[in-house]
């Protein structure tokens, strides 16, 4: 007989143990902090002028996903639809595909105007553009 200590898939039941802990504790990442999981997978940088944040959510409509900045905190919300057969012809086996509410945070820097800000979804991905305030934007100074 051949006994394991271990089962056959280790990485994958490593990576259902840390969704499991992340429910519980609904962690949210900041844009310093915990990044990994969740949905939708986040993409945070910046430019001289503004900050920049891509949502990766496919399968959402426009209208359905909500976005606030208050207090150098962006939010982004909303609830993705099961994507289980309809017609009861096939059984699903294995489901990797998120469904239900969902709610990322990420706390931004000071800097930026919050009348500045847009966001559009187009292909899945959902990116927040958020302008820098004039007095905080890099500019050139002259010496004479």
């Amino acid at each position: 007989m051949d006994y394991s200590l271990f089962p056959r898939d280790v990485f994958g039941e490593l990576d259902r143990l840390q969704r499991q802990v992340h429910q519980v504790f609904e962690l949210s990442p900041s844009i310093r902090g915990f990044a990994r999981g969740g949905f939708p997978a986040l993409n945070v940088g910046a430019t001289g002028n503004s900050a920049e944040i891509y949502a990766f959510a496919p399968g959402l409509e426009a209208d359905s996903i909500n976005v606030t900045l208050e207090r150098g905190v962006l939010s982004i919300s909303g609830e993705r639809r099961a994507g289980t057969p309809a017609d009861g012809k096939a059984s699903l086996h294995i489901n990797e595909r998120f469904a239900g509410r969902f709610h990322r945070v990420i706390t931004l820097s000071d800097d930026l105007d919050p009348g500045g800000v847009t966001a559009r979804y187009n292909n899945g991905v959902l990116h927040v553009s958020i302008r820098r305030n004039a007095a905080s934007q890099p500019r050139r100074i002259n010496v004479t």
